[in-house]
């Protein structure tokens, strides 16, 4: 990393590229930011990630059409230490494949295209998530979920499907969930929360007030709080095992479809967690639920026959 940083430029400050960053999401935010020559490193840069990684410094600045120096203030800019220290970054970033971000989608484009560009920029968000996620943490929410005598998931929004899906695994397990979609039912199941109530409060920006106060109260009472948010927010400061589920997210336009998949992700890495630490007896238990539930899925007639053999 270069001691040099471009931090109090006339041009304004420069771009953070610290050891989880990911240089092509850096260079794309910041881009507004450089100077206009070392914009167009940037832009042939992210044009054609793959040809950056392979290309010299006389190449890139041929395509760039900018001069070699340029190039090298370039590298400083965004905090790398020289050129190959720029290209070991930008390896390493394309790497967790390069995302097909919504604002390249064009009026224009073709299904395919669209196809192409929601699923790579899916699968790279999937990968930031996985990568920025603290293993550590995980198996510490993992033991009080597979501890607690009750489990309140909370959530509002996109976040509340999230909390509805966690609701149906965490049952077989023989734990009451609840997970209330009305925020007064929320904060009143919060507030009969004691030691031994497990609140996993799930909100991708971390700031929902109503959140934020049945953790609040939660807690309180005796309960341990397991945080599920997009970044360090108000929510993880809160919580007691704060879980960051970070990705590509574009809330601007679009409904956070990659944050809800990956904390939906998140549950289930959970529950499985949770499972695996569950008594031959109790695992026996929720074998016999999910027949039962397959049966009642072929019609009424033949869950009653099976429940008639039982007698």
């Amino acid at each position: 990393m270069s001691t040099t940083t471009p931090r109090g430029r006339p041009n304004g400050p420069g771009i953070h590229v610290g050891p989880d960053r990911l240089l092509l999401d850096a260079i794309s935010e910041a881009l507004p930011r450089l100077r206009r020559s070392e914009q167009k490193v940037a832009r042939a840069v992210l044009d054609d990630p793959h040809r950056a990684v392979h290309a010299s410094m006389a190449e890139l600045a041929r395509v760039a059409e900018v001069s070699e120096p340029t190039v090298m203030r370039f590298c400083t800019a965004v905090e790398c230490d020289g050129f190959q220290g720029f290209k070991l970054r930008l390896a390493q970033s394309v790497a967790f494949g390069v995302p097909a971000t919504y604002s390249s989608i064009k009026p224009g484009d073709d299904t395919s295209s669209l196809v192409e560009k929601i699923f790579d920029y899916t699968i790279s968000s999937l990968a930031r998530a996985r990568n920025v996620l603290d293993d550590d943490l995980v198996a510490r929410a993992i033991d009080a979920l597979a501890t607690a005598d009750e489990i309140l998931f909370l959530g509002f929004g996109a976040s509340q499907i999230v909390a509805q899906d966690a609701q149906q695994k965490f049952p077989l397990f023989g734990v009451p969930c609840m997970a209330p979609p009305d925020a007064h039912q929320q904060f009143i199941a919060a507030s009969l929360a004691k030691p031994g109530t497990a609140v996993v409060a799930i909100s991708n920006t971390g700031t929902t007030t109503a959140v934020l106060e049945a953790v609040e109260v939660a807690r309180r009472g005796g309960a341990i709080a397991i945080g599920i948010a997009g970044s360090a927010s108000p929510l993880t400061e809160r919580c007691d095992i704060p879980l960051i589920v970070e990705t590509l997210e574009n809330t601007d336009f679009f409904t956070p479809m990659h944050s809800r998949l990956a904390q939906l992700a998140l549950i289930d890495v959970l529950a499985t967690g949770v499972v695996v630490r569950q008594s031959p007896d109790q695992l026996e238990r929720v074998r016999d639920a999910k027949a039962k539930v397959a049966a009642m899925r072929s019609g009424p007639s033949r869950l009653l026959d099976e429940l008639d053999g039982e007698r």
